[in-house]
C-alpha cells in the first residue's frame, strides 16, 4: 500500500459526503492534517441528516441539529467552507440533478483533489454500504468526469451561473474494498476525536469513542504496513486527469 501523504501538488480539496458525520469517521484525521498543512479544504454534505435518530426529536427538527453539529465538527478540523445540498437522508439516488449539484461545487472550489465515498458495495462492514454512501460516491465520480470538466454538460452551470469547467487531478475514495493508500493520522487523531464529539446527537452516548477510533486506526495502520503504535486512515486513490 502506497503512502500518499505527500500532497505538495495539492492546494485545494473538496470533500463530498452523504451525511453530516461521514467525513469525521472516515477521514477526520486526514482532513485535519491537510488543514494544518495549509491546504484549502471545502466540505460538501449531500443530505441534511434528517433521518438521524435523536430520541424523541421530531424529524423536521433533526436537520438543523445535525447541520449545526457538522459545522462545529468542521471547525475542529480547521475547515470553514461547509455546504449542504439539502437532499433527504436515506433517499439519495444517482440523478442528473445530484451530478449537477456536485459538479457546481467542483467548479466553485476548483479542487486538485476530491474526497468522497467509494461507490461499490463491500462485504466487511454493512454500514459502509449505506445506499446514500454509494450513490454519493457514484454521483461525485460522474461529477468529476465528465460533468465538471465539460461546459456542454449541465450547460446552465456555465451559461447561466458563470462557473467555468474544472477537472480535479485525483480522487480519494473512502470505504473502498481495496484501498491502495494510507495517511498516518497519529498526530491528528485527537482532533478527529474532538470533531466526532461535536456530533453530540450521534456520539454523545459513546463513552468509549476515543478508544474505538484509536483501535480502528491502529488496525488500519497495521494493514498498511506501519509500525505498531501508529494510526492511519486508508483510501483508494485514483487519477482523474
Amino acid at each position: 500500500m502506497d503512502n500518499r501523504t505527500d500532497v505538495r501538488d495539492v492546494a485545494r480539496v473538496l470533500a463530498v459526503a452523504a451525511h453530516p458525520d461521514d467525513l469525521d469517521f472516515l477521514a477526520g484525521g486526514t482532513i485535519a492534517g491537510w488543514a494544518r498543512a495549509g491546504l484549502e479544504v471545502a466540505i460538501c454534505i449531500v443530505t441534511n441528516g434528517d433521518a438521524g435518530q435523536l430520541g424523541q426529536t421530531p424529524r423536521d427538527q433533526v436537520a438543523a441539529v445535525r447541520q449545526a453539529e457538522a459545522r462545529a465538527a468542521a471547525r475542529e478540523l480547521g475547515v470553514a467552507d461547509v455546504t449542504f445540498l439539502g437532499y433527504s437522508d436515506s433517499r439519495v439516488e444517482v440523478t442528473l440533478a445530484l451530478r449537477r449539484d456536485v459538479a457546481r461545487q467542483i467548479r466553485r472550489v476548483r479542487p486538485d483533489l476530491v474526497l468522497t465515498w467509494a461507490p461499490e458495495r463491500t462485504q466487511d462492514f454493512i454500514r459502509s454500504n449505506h445506499p446514500d454512501h454509494r450513490a454519493v460516491g457514484e454521483a461525485t465520480l460522474c461529477a468529476i468526469y465528465p460533468d465538471a470538466a465539460n461546459r456542454f454538460i449541465h450547460p446552465e452551470l456555465h451559461d447561466d451561473e458563470g462557473w467555468q469547467p474544472w477537472r480535479a487531478s485525483q480522487a480519494w475514495l473512502m470505504g473502498a474494498a481495496e484501498p491502495n493508500a494510507y495517511v498516518d493520522i497519529t498526530d491528528t487523531v485527537d482532533i478527529k476525536v474532538e470533531a466526532l464529539r461535536a456530533h453530540r446527537s450521534q456520539t454523545g452516548h459513546r463513552d468509549d469513542l476515543a478508544q474505538r477510533i484509536r483501535e480502528t486506526a491502529a488496525k488500519a495502520a497495521l494493514g498498511a504496513g506501519l509500525p505498531a503504535g501508529r494510526l492511519a486512515e486508508v483510501f483508494q486513490v485514483i487519477p482523474t486527469a
